[in-house]
């Protein structure tokens, strides 16, 4: 009997062992085997998860690309149907003998029923959240079968919107461009708004599984969730908590949790585990830490933290994450101007250069990793150290923010809510509240993360320029609307953040002034539309100010190349064109706008090709005018953000990368603009000034040099000197007379050539004393070599008298320019890099160089 005893021992303890040996947290993507079909059919047909409905038809051939000149209108049918999506999987003989089976979905858009085996298992109704769900029991060995019901989200919120005797006010909802007339429905549903269409993007309301599926399980113990807080972090050290979140089966004794950075150990913690959610706080300091920078200040240095669970000295789980140190603020006080608004990085006032950012694509399982990395990596290359994450679009994926911890971009994000009143009862202030504790949660370990904002422009519609709050008053709806709106702006949302983001400030709104009043541009931040919307013309960027600008913006059309895959005929291309107007949602007026612009501040180009190319360059000047107008006003102004980075679709719009990122004129433009040193020449009447604005955290000595020459090239007035640039502000180093300066010549004639010269770089600028339509360019006859490098070819440029937005092109999309619609000052030599896979024969037939003296000259 004692050896039976002893033997029955050892097998339990065998057991036991091998049981904790399994104990290691399993995950795996259901993708494989998904059909789908629309849900009064029969017909089931292969579909893609992640995907969409709109993707997954165009993928079988039952709908055109919606992209391609006027598709859009033939698939508005798509979101009136409900849709069905199915698969079958198998699972393993470890995943059934766990103790926790769990179906994670990482995003179901957005009104969705879950049946796994015949059994109910979800009601979704929000595409920002995760849904969990507990399967232990539900699952066999073989074909269980997963089944998604999409519910039409116009069938589900038209009635909410014909129940109510008034209206929300709501954004650019194209509900018109559905069918629906007036029915504006986006403010029901929790999800990505400008799926109902925006003033730059269609009107494509997807349904489907969007993000990935996985089957999870564990035995014992998981980590739910690992925040690091970072307490105060200094160059001499580092003091910093990590909270972990452990779910545990049952009792366990005998646990420990271990903090690693960089394979380091810096905390170790003996826990006792109970059933359910556990709490674990480890308190350290990592002396003397490398600091995460953003981009243009040092290096944005990545930790690798490591937080594992043992339970009797095996692992049972890890997270692995790459955190940046650093010390991040938000500051907005009151001074004798009003109230600030600036971001301090370790220590120092940082003024931010970057874009808002909309979605990447209607379609958004479409967005790769690729695509997020050189979205990130654009903004990085033109000198950018933030995007904001605008509204009306989504909670980007993991990879976004993974980028731009990497590439040191920091992020302004908002919550996902843009231009409307919101229906926020109690029911839709918890949805909104889960959706607001996931995320924060989810992105809280970001360094990248500068500041929570609850919306874009929701307040400025109500007391500002909406008018929303006088028309409610008159129909008697106005304190319930402002009840809801206080309650989820000023109420559900600043809470999570104080509770979840770790010490991360949260802004209610942006624009925002003070709670109870719109923007003022004198106060906090401000989006400046003037010059745009207002028709006002681009030189009132110099005398427009704010402490803030985080949004403005200039449109222009796609480059030619773009143009031709969404419009390839002939006949569509011009600029009133049913398609081009059909890729231009900011209104009829739009297009026109453009033209306008282009005859007040340019000569009228005369075809279509050469319209687009000279409204790149309306637009880049535009935004650079801007750029360095807010950069000469620091520290008033601390940030200059326009609108937009990039595009969802083809289309005209704000962006300065179109939707197949090639860069526009805008985006060369914003590199020099946004460089760390911008000498900025500017000419008021009789009056020329030069600013020197440095973002360096060091003074810098260099030489500075101002030049008044004729468009050939001929000297007309010079000053040298030396300077000292004071470290991270803006100074005046030149004041002089136009008329002395340029003598007997005309303003038209002359140009201003400034530089500053460092140890190690060259700082350039070009002004102008009149406007580019009374500029006076001659023909320029440029010359250009080819040399065959590493990744394309190496031109080298060289001009006779002043090329003024010298624009290089070839056929197709899949190539890079280096650098492009630049100046060539007369017998200078640029030299290019450009990325192409074509022969050096292709190369050079297809390369065309213009520039303006092309238009402008004899």
């Amino acid at each position: 009997m004692k050896k039976i005893m002893i033997t029955i021992l050892c097998m339990f303890l065998f057991l036991l062992h091998a049981g904790i040996m399994k104990a290691e947290v399993s995950s795996r993507a259901l993708s494989a085997g998904w059909t789908f079909r629309q849900a009064r059919s029969e017909f089931w047909y292969p579909a893609a998860v992640p995907g969409c409905v709109h993707t997954d038809l165009m993928a079988n051939r039952i709908i055109e690309d919606p992209f391609f000149r006027l598709n859009e209108r033939g698939v508005q049918w798509v979101d009136k149907e409900d849709w069905f999506y199915q698969t079958y999987f198998d699972i393993t003989d470890e995943e059934q003998n766990a103790v926790n089976q769990i179906l994670v979905f990482k995003g179901l858009d957005t009104y969705a029923d879950v049946y796994l085996n015949g059994k109910p298992l979800l009601n979704a109704n929000n595409m920002f959240r995760e849904w969990r769900c507990d399967v232990k029991g539900l699952l066999k060995d073989k074909q269980n079968h997963l089944e998604v019901y999409f519910h039409s989200p116009v069938k589900i919120d038209v009635p909410k919107w014909e129940s109510l005797p008034y209206q929300y006010s709501t954004g650019p909802d194209q509900a018109e461009n559905g069918g629906l007339f007036d029915k504006r429905i986006s403010i029901w549903a929790r999800k990505a708004g400008y799926h109902y269409g925006w003033d730059w993007g269609p009107r494509l309301v997807t349904s489907g599984i969007w993000r990935p599926v996985f089957l999870e399980v564990w035995n014992t113990a998981r980590i739910d969730n690992v925040q690091l807080i970072q307490k105060n972090v200094t160059a001499k050290k580092a003091e910093l908590s990590t909270v972990v979140e452990i779910l545990s089966d049952g009792n366990i004794e005998n646990a420990r949790v271990i903090l690693t950075a960089d394979g380091k150990e810096y905390a170790v913690k003996n826990i006792k585990l109970k059933p359910g959610i556990n709490t674990v706080c480890l308190d350290y300091v990592i002396p003397c830490p490398r600091l995460w920078w953003c981009n243009g200040l040092g290096e944005p240095y990545l930790y690798k933290f490591c937080t594992t669970v043992e339970i009797e000295g095996q692992k049972a789980d890890a997270k692995l994450e790459n955190i940046g140190l650093r010390s991040l603020k938000l500051i907005s006080e009151k001074d004798k101007y009003g109230k600030s608004l600036y971001f301090e990085l370790n220590g120092h006032k940082v003024f931010m250069k970057g874009a808002n950012l909309v979605p990447c694509d209607n379609f958004l399982p479409r967005v790769t990793d690729s695509i997020y990395e050189k979205t990130v990596a654009d903004a990085r290359d033109v000198n950018m150290n933030m995007l904001r994450v605008w509204g009306g679009g989504i909670y980007e994926d993991d990879a976004f923010y993974k980028y731009c911890d990497k590439y040191g971009i920091l992020v302004w994000q908002d919550f996902m809510f843009a231009c409307s009143t919101y229906p926020a009862d109690s029911a839709f202030l918890e949805n909104v509240r889960q959706e607001a504790v996931y995320n924060v949660k989810r992105l809280r370990n970001h360094p990248c993360i500068a500041v929570w904002c609850g919306n874009n422009e929701c307040q400025d519609i109500w007391f500002g320029w909406g008018g929303k709050k006088k028309m409610y008053e008159e129909q008697g709806y106005a304190d319930i609307i402002w009840e809801q709106f206080h309650n989820l702006f000023f109420g559900v949302l600043p809470e999570v953040v104080k509770q979840y983001a770790g010490g991360i400030s949260y802004r209610p709104s942006s624009p925002f002034a003070f709670d109870d009043t719109p923007s003022d541009g004198i106060n906090g931040d401000d989006h400046y539309w003037g010059v745009w919307h207002g028709r006002e013309p681009i030189g009132n960027y110099n005398v427009k100010r704010a402490r803030f600008f985080s949004e403005y913006g200039f449109q222009s059309f796609p480059e030619y190349e773009s143009v031709k895959i969404y419009a390839p005929d002939k006949r569509d291309q011009y600029i009133t064109s049913e398609v081009m107007m059909a890729h231009q949602r900011a209104g009829n007026y739009a297009n026109k706008l453009i033209e306008e612009y282009i005859e007040k501040e340019y000569r009228k180009p005369a075809d279509f090709e050469s319209f687009l190319y000279v409204g790149m360059i309306l637009q880049g000047d535009a935004i650079k005018t801007a750029i360095e107008a807010h950069r000469r006003d620091m520290p008033y102004c601390m940030g200059s953000l326009f609108w937009q980075h990039n595009d969802c679709w083809p289309v005209a719009s704000w962006s300065s990368r179109d939707y197949y990122g090639r860069w526009k004129a805008q985006h060369y433009f914003a590199k020099n603009a946004f460089a760390d040193i911008l000498v900025s020449p500017l000419v008021a009447d009789d009056t020329v000034t030069v600013h020197v604005v440095s973002d360096r955290l060091k003074n810098e000595k260099g030489t500075f040099r101002l030049k008044v020459m004729d468009l050939k090239g001929t000297q007309i007035f010079e000053q040298v000197s030396r300077l000292t640039v004071p470290a991270n502000t803006s100074e005046k180093v030149f004041t002089g007379s136009l008329k002395k300066m340029i003598g007997n010549e005309q303003p038209g004639d002359v140009l201003l050539y400034v530089e500053f010269r460092t140890k190690d770089k060259l700082y350039r600028n070009i002004g102008y004393a009149v406007k580019q339509k009374d500029m006076n360019y001659p023909k320029a006859h440029i010359s250009s070599s080819v040399k065959k490098v590493d990744g394309g070819y190496e031109i080298t440029l060289t001009s006779d008298n002043f090329a003024r937005g010298v624009f290089m092109s070839i056929d197709g999309i899949r190539n890079f320019f280096e650098d492009n619609y630049f100046d060539i000052l007369p017998g200078e030599s640029r030299m290019v890099k450009v990325n192409t896979a074509l022969t050096e024969k292709e190369f050079k037939e297809q390369l065309k160089i213009v520039s303006l003296g092309d238009y402008y000259g004899g």
